[in-house]
Order: structure tokens, then C-alpha cells, then sequence
């Protein structure tokens, strides 16, 4: 069964003045829809067609060597948009709630450090890339940095390995139509389109 491009949980229009229509319409439509025909073109015929995307991307070693690159950046790809529609929505923004607040709060002392901490990444990651809110091997929350469409589920790829709840990306064409080279301020203007409630779901089903 191929990989499929899932729609936009809500309208290109809907997380303006933070991302403009035009922005998430090509976001999606463009660049998310051409790592899911890349990731089909590279897994059409092998076992890993069928694979959930999570799994595949977590065991690229087993992926052929000649496939391997297409297989990362690709379903890498796939997978980082993939979550990142879900994490934002209309009408986000604010402090989390729930059980995520209280985890930030005990690995980072407050939102705000742990905002500045992922602005910090994202800003300072060179090139194109992702920032990260992870669950670490110990339980708790990190903050990491990938580069191009990697994530910490890919081992040996983040300065921390984990489970993503919260990713943001720091591509120029995440941001460029409104932002230009202010990735900054694309970076403090982000937190305002957040959806606490899916990153909370993501938190919940990451601890069991």
C-alpha cells in the first residue's frame, strides 16, 4: 500500500496572519506531496511499502544501501509534515495545558525557557532543518536540532535521540513568502498557531 499525503486538518487560510494561505498551500501541496511520491518511488516493490512510516523511518539500516538516502529524506520528509500539520491549528497559541505543561515545567523550569531554547535551535541550525521537543531515553523533555528532513527517531542523526511531541521547521519554504531571512521572527511568531491540545495527545501516547 502506498504512502498518501493526508489532507491539511484545517484551511491553508487558517493560521493566518501567523502563515499565510500561500505558504501552507505550497508547503503542503508542493513540497509534502512530493516526499510522499519520492518515499513511493524509492519503497515500490520491497517489504517496505507496507511499513508504517514511523517504523520505517526508525530502522533506515535495514533499508539497501542504494535506496537508503531516498528512504531518509523522503519519508524523513514525510513524516516531519506529516506531524507538524497536526501540531498547529486555529485559534493556538497561549501557555500548554495539561500534562506537557507540567513536563515543560519540570525539564526546562517554564515555557519561556523552553521556547527560547527551541527559537535558539531552530535560528541556529544552519541550512534548512527541523527543531525539536523530544522525550528522551530518560523520560524527559529535551530540546534537539536535525538537519535537511531528519528526526530524532533516525538514530545517530539529533544531538539527543527521542520521541518527537513537538517539531518546528526552520525550511526557507516554511517561511520565506512572509518572513524572508527573518527566520527569528518567524520563530517567535510560530507559537502562536501551537495546537496544546494535539502535542498533549502526542505527549500521551509517547509515555504509554
Amino acid at each position: 500500500m502506498a504512502f498518501t499525503l493526508p489532507p491539511l486538518p484545517y484551511e491553508p487560510a487558517a493560521l493566518e496572519p501567523t502563515i499565510d494561505a500561500q505558504t501552507m498551500t505550497i508547503h503542503h501541496d508542493k513540497h509534502h506531496n512530493t516526499y510522499v511520491t519520492n518515499l513511493n518511488a524509492a519503497v515500490q516493490g520491497t517489504e517496505f511499502e507496507n511499513m508504517e512510516i514511523g517504523e520505517l523511518i526508525a530502522n533506515l539500516d535495514r533499508v539497501p544501501a542504494e535506496k537508503r538516502t531516498a528512504v531518509r529524506n523522503n519519508g524523513g520528509g514525510h513524516w516531519n509534515h506529516s506531524m507538524f500539520w497536526q501540531i498547529m491549528g486555529p485559534g493556538g497559541g497561549g501557555a500548554p495545558t495539561g500534562e506537557v505543561a507540567q513536563a515543560i515545567d519540570q525539564a526546562f523550569g517554564s515555557f519561556d525557557a523552553m521556547k527560547e531554547q527551541v527559537n535558539k535551535a531552530g535560528a541556529g541550525r544552519f541550512g534548512s532543518g527541523w527543531a525539536w521537543v523530544i522525550i528522551g531515553a530518560d523520560g524527559a523533555l529535551a530540546v534537539t536540532s536535525t538537519p535537511n528532513q531528519d528526526n530524532p527517531l533516525m538514530t545517530g542523526v539529533a544531538e539527543q535521540t527521542g520521541t518527537p511531541i513537538l517539531g518546528v521547521d526552520v525550511w526557507e519554504h516554511a517561511y520565506y513568502l512572509k518572513y524572508q531571512n527573518r527566520r527569528p521572527d518567524y520563530l517567535a511568531a510560530w507559537w502562536d498557531a501551537v495546537n496544546w491540545d494535539a502535542v498533549n495527545e502526542r505527549f500521551r501516547q509517547a509515555r504509554g
